[in-house]
């Protein structure tokens, strides 16, 4: 927009005027104002600038869309910024693979019970117990992954970890 009837957005943030070859002009449009504003509020218009500037013209757009989601993760989270929203996602990944193991193993389990009931002495009042006696080996896989499956980097609650299993 460098040139045409409406300034940059970041030339009108900064109020100046918009050069024909504005670096910013491409990517902050007259009609997005916020986008600009958060990423000078966090990088700096110089800062961005120079990024810029030492960038191949077919990947500014991309850096342009990365300065902007750093920018907006950084002022929701000012410590962690993107490692704040990634550690949390992780951990959500990590919750949802445990129950998917911890679920099947729920249905082995269940698949194991209906393939070869044993029954208990009579004394029992001849009631049928259905215990797992094969693929017992796949049962402990599924049990083992849902007590590894969490990555070492995420910090996992023990209080959440064995309310899985009530």
């Amino acid at each position: 927009m460098g040139g045409g009837s409406s300034p940059c957005a970041s030339c009108k943030l900064l109020r100046r005027r918009c050069a024909k070859d504005c670096i910013f002009a491409p990517y902050f449009p007259p009609d997005d104002p916020h986008k600009f504003a958060i990423v000078h509020k966090v990088f700096g218009a110089s800062n961005v600038s120079k990024m810029l500037q030492e960038l191949p013209v077919h990947q500014r757009g991309d850096a342009v869309s990365s300065l902007v989601y750093e920018a907006n993760a950084r002022v929701r989270d000012p410590v962690y910024g993107c490692v704040g929203a990634i550690s949390y996602l992780q951990n959500q990944v990590s919750q949802l693979q445990m129950q998917l193991a911890v679920a099947q193993a729920e249905i082995l389990c269940i698949q194991m019970q209906q393939e070869q009931p044993i029954t208990l002495p009579p004394h029992e009042d001849d009631k049928t117990l259905l215990l797992p006696t094969n693929n017992f080996n796949n049962l402990q896989h599924y049990l083992n992954f849902a007590s590894t499956s969490s990555s070492p980097n995420v910090m996992q609650d023990p209080l959440r970890r064995e309310s899985l299993w009530t």
